[in-house]
């Protein structure tokens, strides 16, 4: 009886008896979960088998990369020779400017057939070997180095870059290359014509009469009051006059008053007039106004970059960006009273540039 219960307890189970726990073999781990799969089989290309087909793909990089050549000179050409205000109609853009239409035109073409022609290059006829190398430390040692090189020799001579197979294809991809540049290099022409000597010449000159900016009055030597400051321009300029802007860049001057006792350069004093001193008001630093003046220490202001001139003393810099002193135009008085240039400025009024002495 005893027997029977002992054999029910053991196979009897409820809803708060565990279930028996079985056994289980223990899991295998893969030595590599990630391993590498290898590369595909290599397929060679036509290319590679068909001296053939790889003459055709050297035809067709030539021919791309003369076409560029080709695309470059008329570039050039349509520069040249095609009016800059000609209209054109051409389908379906409609009314164009034929210079622009010409000159993009051949760029593209220019720098599609460079591109094109070495991407198929690249793919049909250079190295088409797939070498999988590990990652190794930046500093190689020498026997990799070696390595290295001998590939890169070795990928030279059978791309055709060298000396060797494929001249034609070589040779016309250097002239196309070299040939592009020369597209940007003439657009150089556009930055203007070259300034000649204009830079060192003005509007004024002897005997030319000194007006006021604002009013366009000629100026008397009374009109000038010690310590003001007084804006003026050459008399024989208009202000309607098509060129007005490029004369009055170079040929706008202030005019200063300061007692003779407080001049400090001797030739800056003879140059003036009863103590009125006449400066190029265009900073030599970038062209800005230098009109902001502290009458008490005759220092001109530029507000740009705060470059500043003692009108005192030759209009020297004394701090700033400014290469040099504001250039001094030299006056006197005419029969009637009126202040007038005695010349232009023994320097080019403004910043500096290359041919400036």
């Amino acid at each position: 009886m005893s027997s029977q219960t002992e054999h029910h307890n053991d196979v009897s189970s409820g809803p708060d008896t565990p279930l028996m726990k079985t056994e289980q073999a223990p899991a295998t781990v893969a030595e590599h979960p990630f391993a590498d799969p290898g590369l595909p089989e290599h397929q060679p290309r036509r290319q590679d088998i068909d001296e053939r087909a790889a003459k055709r793909s050297e035809h067709m990089v030539t021919l791309l990369f003369l076409a560029s050549i080709l695309a470059t000179v008329g570039f050039i050409v349509a520069y040249a020779l095609i009016p800059v205000d000609e209209i054109v109609h051409i389908w379906p853009f409609g009314r164009v400017s034929g210079l622009n239409f010409a000159l993009g035109l051949t760029l593209g073409t220019a720098l599609v057939c460079v591109g094109a022609g070495a991407v198929h290059w690249a793919r049909t006829l250079m190295s088409d070997a797939e070498v999988p190398e590990e990652r190794h430390e930046v500093g190689a040692p020498a026997e990799v180095k070696e390595h290295v090189l001998a590939e890169f020799q070795a990928g030279v001579r059978e791309s055709g870059i060298g000396l060797g197979r494929r001249k034609l294809m070589r040779n016309s991809m250097l002239g196309a290359v070299g040939l592009v540049p020369l597209a940007g290099v003439v657009l150089l022409r556009d930055l203007g014509p070259a300034p000649g000597d204009k830079l060192f010449h003005t509007a004024w000159s002897d005997g030319v009469r000194i007006i006021n900016e604002n009013t366009g009055e000629p100026l008397r030597p009374e009109d000038i009051t010690v310590g003001s400051l007084v804006q003026a321009a050459p008399a024989t300029i208009d202000k309607h006059d098509e060129d007005y802007h490029a004369q009055i860049a170079k040929a706008a001057v202030m005019l200063v008053r300061i007692e003779p006792e407080d001049i400090k350069d001797p030739q800056s004093a003879e140059w003036g007039h009863e103590g009125i001193l006449c400066y190029s008001k265009i900073c030599t630093h970038i062209g800005c106004p230098a009109t902001l003046y502290e009458q008490q220490t005759h220092h001109a202001l530029c507000p740009c970059h705060q470059s500043t001139f003692d009108l005192a003393d030759g209009a020297r810099v004394l701090f700033g960006p400014a290469g040099h002193p504001l250039p001094q135009l030299r006056i006197g008085k005419d029969d009637e009273g009126f202040l007038v240039a005695l010349g232009d400025f023994e320097q080019p009024p403004g910043p500096s540039f290359w041919e400036r002495g």
